[in-house]
């Protein structure tokens, strides 16, 4: 028998924020020097010394020029392999101004770390590259004022990939990154937009957020709730009890929660991180409820040995048992009352994977 092969770790990349620096340290150093940069060294949030190899750096008299291939190791990154430019030139006034050109996205809505109308460099990003211009010109003993324009060429093509659009950020990408570097699959990532995203919504004015688990479903809640803006839609993923608890912390009085049967069957049990890996469908728990709402044994038996929670869903519409769903849904909304300890308005509502409407329940423990 051939020994299992044990997986290698997953390697660690750069965020968009960290290429930034590198680049523009190269490019501010090509124009200060006249000599054109193959590498740059800068220091991450984290402490770590990172070299970063230019793809491209061009100097001349007034304008230095950089790029970096972004990597951003095993993680599916959107702006895996995207080039971030950074081109530095001489200004008359004293300073260092940092702007976005082509395809970093401008802020258009209110509630996010960048003021409306600047582009979408975040704060640690942006401290990073006035801290490394600010270091190379003390060095090389320059008073005179810069001004550093981060580009990515493929920048708004790449974003329709992210929630920019949602979150009101037009025509690129985001420069991120609060470590410096992209831990593969992090979790992280996806939280912080979840909590940018509430932000938004509520400095937008809403106080009813329709929280789902994927784009299916959020196409589904639109359907159900038309009266509501676009910011009004949060796609939580598999952080049902992480979202919840942001809407609380933010003060969003109404949630309504849109989803199907495989993640909301571990929600109704109480289970608030619905990976496919973090917890399994209770088919036991099912076959309780179907019992409840008049399910005969041999229902109950094909319940306990169904292979999904869809499939358990079908037996219920095929014998005509809807209140089966009303029931399940019943049981999210006190998951996820319990979970953030009141407080709000919770409903649940369920859909089929194509779109048909299955049930749905209302609590409000105000």
């Amino acid at each position: 028998m051939k020994a299992k092969k044990e997986d290698k770790p997953l390697r660690e990349g750069y965020t968009t924020g960290s290429c930034a620096t590198a680049a523009t340290k190269a490019a501010l150093l090509s124009l200060i020097t006249g000599e054109v940069q193959k590498e740059a060294t800068i220091k991450l949030p984290i402490g770590r010394i990172v070299t970063f190899s230019m793809e491209q750096c061009e100097v001349k008299e007034n304008m230095g020029f950089a790029e970096i291939i972004k990597d951003a190791g095993d993680d599916p990154d959107a702006t895996h392999g995207a080039r971030i430019q950074s081109t530095v030139t001489w200004k008359d006034t004293p300073g260092i101004e940092i702007d976005g050109g082509v395809g970093v996205g401008r802020v258009t809505k209110p509630g996010l770390p960048v003021p409306v109308g600047e582009a979408a460099i975040n704060p640690v990003p942006r401290k990073m590259l006035y801290n490394v211009a600010e270091e190379v010109l003390k060095e090389h003993g320059s008073n005179r004022g810069i001004k550093i324009i981060i580009s990515v060429p493929e920048g708004e093509e790449m974003a329709k990939k992210t929630l920019n659009g949602r979150l009101g950020i037009l025509g690129g990408i985001s420069i991120l990154g609060t470590r410096g570097i992209v831990v593969p699959f992090s979790t992280a990532a996806y939280k912080a937009s979840i909590v940018q995203a509430i932000s938004v919504a509520k400095t937008s004015g809403c106080d009813h957020l329709v929280i789902t688990t994927g784009g299916r479903s959020e196409k589904y809640g639109m359907k159900e709730y038309p009266h509501l803006p676009e910011e009004a839609f949060v796609e939580m993923g598999d952080f049902v009890g992480f979202t919840l608890k942001q809407c609380k912390r933010q003060g969003i009085k109404h949630v309504s929660m849109v989803g199907m049967m495989g993640k909301f069957s571990k929600v109704a049990q109480g289970v608030m991180m619905v990976h496919s890996k973090s917890a399994p469908v209770d088919f036991n728990f099912l076959a309780d409820i179907a019992e409840r709402v008049g399910g005969d044994e041999e229902l109950l038996e094909s319940i306990r040995n169904a292979n999904t929670a869809s499939q358990v869903g079908d037996f219920m519409v095929e014998r005509n048992l809807p209140h089966f769903f009303d029931s399940l849904c019943e049981n999210c909304c006190r998951s996820g009352l319990r979970e953030v300890g009141g407080g709000m308005k919770i409903e649940t509502s369920l859909y089929t994977f194509k779109g048909a409407f299955l049930g749905k329940a209302v609590y409000d423990e105000k």
